[in-house]
């Protein structure tokens, strides 16, 4: 299992696979090329801060500071799909039975509730925002998050990776043509779907992972 925090290696850009589950669930296939193209946007983004400032990255493996404290994590309705799916079908051992207590007990603020001793039990289907918060220079203080307090620290998304990985997910609500899709980047559609992770109720998600365990 990877950490959310993990220094991100060319392997990253890979498009996660799930051949069987991708024919079964017609959304899961837009989900995954949208990480796939969010996953390239962070390669060529570090690339960029790298040439142009020689700035060293402050993430490490053994850093879970943003799981622990970021209060705000934007979540689209896709990847609240995925973050269902994953859960109740992937997940196994006792990883699965220490989640479902967090989930039931996760009370709308931080700790993000898919933290696992420290790493993120659903690293493959972390959310965008996840995958995009980059910190650059010194490491983290307890309690900080750069985002407010060194903004510069924090690296900036590529739009033109962003927008395509939007538009990946757009065909699920129906948004389909290419001026369609232009059209829902500029009046932000998609953003006004969007929900926070750390204020979700989980306990539903918990409570599907315990039918689907009963069943088995």
């Amino acid at each position: 299992m990877k950490r959310r925090g993990a220094p991100r290696t060319i392997e990253t850009t890979l498009r996660l696979r799930f051949p069987e589950d991708e024919v079964r669930f017609t959304w899961l296939p837009l989900l995954l090329d949208a990480y796939e193209a969010i996953n390239a946007g962070v390669m060529v983004a570090l690339n960029r801060e790298r040439r142009r400032a020689n700035r060293s990255l402050a993430c490490t493996t053994s850093c879970d500071t943003c799981c622990r404290m970021n209060t705000d994590i934007p979540l689209y309705p896709l990847e609240l799909a995925g973050l269902y799916w994953y859960c109740i079908e992937k997940m196994t051992g006792d990883d699965r039975q220490i989640l479902k207590a967090q989930l039931k007990a996760h009370s709308g603020k931080p700790p993000c509730p898919f933290l696992l001793r420290k790493n993120c039990s659903v690293y493959p289907l972390r959310p965008m925002a996840c995958r995009q918060f980059i910190v650059f220079g010194r490491t983290c203080e307890e309690g900080e998050d750069p985002f407010f307090t060194r903004r510069q620290d924090v690296m900036t998304p590529l739009a033109d990776f962003v927008n395509k990985a939007l538009c990946s997910l757009m065909p699920h609500h129906g948004i389909t043509s290419a001026e369609d899709q232009a059209r829902a980047l500029r009046q932000g559609i998609m953003n006004k779907l969007v929900k926070n992770l750390q204020e979700y109720d989980w306990k539903a998600l918990a409570a599907k992972m315990d039918e689907f365990d009963a069943r088995r």
